[in-house]
C-alpha cells in the first residue's frame, strides 16, 4: 500500500512540477547582431496607442537604430545613413539623413532593397525648417525639400556597408538586410520614430 501510495505521490508531484514550469509566453527582447548596450536616453518619447506599443529612435551618432515599447527597450539595430555628413537635411539632393519626429506611413518591398518602411517626410516641421533655412539664405530659393525617406534593408549581399559604418544611402536608414526583415515583421504603421543626431 505505501509502495502504491508513494508512486502516485511521486506521480502527482511530477505533474506539478512539469505544469508550474512549463515556458509561458515570456517575453525576450529582440537584440540584432553585434548590438550595443542599450544607453540611457535622457526624452523618450510614448506610444500612441495601446494598439501599437513600439516607437523607435534612430542615433545619428552611434549608428543605431532602437526599438522601444510600454516597457522600455525593445531591441537595437544597427544602421547607416546618406553621405558622411550626419547634418540634419538641407534639401533634395545632399543626401543627408533629416532630424525630427516622423511616422510610419506604408511598409513594401522594395524590388532591390526588399522591406521598407516609409516616413512622412516632410511633414509640417519639415516644411517650417526648410523655409526658415531658405530665408536666411541657407539654402538656394529655388532648392525642394526632397521626398521618399525611409527605413529600409541594404541589399541582400551588402551588409558589409553597416558593419563598415560606410553610409551609401540618399539619405534614408538603412539596416542590414536580414534584419530588416525582422524589424518589418512588428513594427506597424503609424508608429512614431525620431531620427536624432
Amino acid at each position: 500500500m505505501y509502495k502504491k501510495m508513494g508512486i502516485t505521490f511521486l506521480t502527482v508531484c511530477t505533474l506539478f512540477l512539469l505544469i508550474a514550469f512549463v515556458p509561458g509566453k515570456n517575453k525576450k527582447r529582440k537584440v540584432a547582431k553585434k548590438a550595443t548596450p542599450v544607453k540611457v536616453i535622457k526624452k523618450v518619447i510614448p506610444p500612441e496607442s495601446v494598439d501599437n506599443p513600439y516607437y523607435i529612435i534612430v542615433d545619428k551618432s552611434d549608428y543605431e537604430l532602437k526599438v522601444y515599447d510600454e516597457d522600455g527597450w525593445f531591441a537595437t539595430y544597427p544602421v547607416v545613413f546618406g553621405g558622411k555628413d550626419l547634418g540634419d537635411k538641407m534639401k533634395e539632393g545632399d543626401r543627408k539623413t533629416p532630424n525630427g519626429s516622423f511616422k510610419v506611413t506604408l511598409k513594401k518591398i522594395h524590388p532591390k532593397w526588399g522591406p521598407e518602411l516609409l516616413l512622412n517626410y516632410p511633414n509640417d516641421v519639415s516644411y517650417q525648417r526648410f523655409n526658415e533655412r531658405k530665408q536666411k539664405g541657407l539654402i538656394p530659393k529655388n532648392a525642394r525639400i526632397g521626398d521618399g525617406i525611409a527605413i529600409h534593408a541594404t541589399r541582400p549581399e551588402e551588409e558589409w556597408t553597416i558593419d563598415n559604418f560606410y553610409n551609401w544611402t540618399d539619405g534614408c536608414v538603412s539596416v542590414k538586410y536580414t534584419e530588416m526583415k525582422d524589424l518589418f515583421s512588428y513594427i506597424p504603421v503609424g508608429t512614431p520614430v525620431t531620427i536624432q543626431p
